[in-house]
């Protein structure tokens, strides 16, 4: 598999990072910016509205623009709302910072799934792809628990700061080894995708998609909170238990 491949990994470890990091995290940020843990909720939320707002409509506004100067647009944007969130001297500008990640992260896995394949023979594409996602299933499993625990050790700021590094990282192993003529079809335009949600059968689908996820990530969000003062775990054991 070609070296651009990892990039694209790494970018997906970074971004899964990130998304999910912050559930470790709520009461820590909770308490430095004197907010309430219903309102600290919304970073998470805010993160997942500004994914489903960039996957569909960015990624069809974006459809003409080369892929690698887009992937490096995405990381670029990625690692800046990073960085605004470890020096965020606010709730709002916290906020802000999260919904412009989730911007990056709703077109990286819209357009990633194309540029990894357009690396590889089409024999390899599915390998390519089940790659790729590999960085995300990754984040999920360590990226996460160890974010956690450098946010509760060193503080939640510096977890956004390592996260930021990681972008980086991304951004010169994209700029370096992926190709400037990636081979890919053009995204469907907005109007295409609006016609989709006249089919009864894929609007419940979409319905049940977004109940079920729903559902899973309203605990999941408080995980924290959950396992401190229901549980009776201790705070530095948070990142632990979710290792495990």
């Amino acid at each position: 598999m070609p070296i651009a491949l990892f990039a694209l990994t790494l970018s997906a470890f970074a971004i899964g990072t990130t998304e999910f990091v912050i559930v470790g995290l709520l009461p820590t940020v909770a308490a430095d910016l004197g907010i309430g843990l219903p309102s600290a909720g919304l970073l998470v939320s805010l993160y997942a509205l500004g994914v489903a707002i960039g996957a569909p409509v960015l990624t069809a506004l974006t459809g003409k623009v080369p892929r690698k100067a887009l992937l490096l647009g995405l990381m670029a944007l990625f690692t800046v709302g990073n960085l605004l969130a470890w020096q965020a001297p606010s709730y709002e500008t916290l906020i802000a910072a999260r919904v412009l990640t989730g911007l990056a992260h709703g077109v990286f896995f819209s357009i990633g799934s194309t540029i990894a394949t357009g690396l590889v023979p089409k024999d390899k594409a599915a390998s390519a792809i089940a790659i790729m996602f590999t960085g995300l299933t990754v984040a999920l499993v360590t990226g996460v628990p160890l974010g956690t625990f450098i946010g509760q050790h060193f503080g939640w700021r510096e977890t956004f700061l390592a996260v930021s590094a990681l972008g980086v990282i991304a951004f010169v192993g994209s700029l370096v080894f992926v190709p400037k003529n990636i081979r890919h079809t053009p995204p469907a335009s907005l109007a295409q995708q609006a016609k989709v949600l006249a089919e009864p059968r894929l609007l419940l689908v979409y319905a049940k998609t977004a109940i079920g996820y729903g559902g899973s990530f309203i605990p999941f969000t408080f995980l924290a909170p959950i396992l401190t003062e229901v549980s009776g775990f201790s705070a530095g054991a948070v990142g632990w238990v979710m290792l495990v």
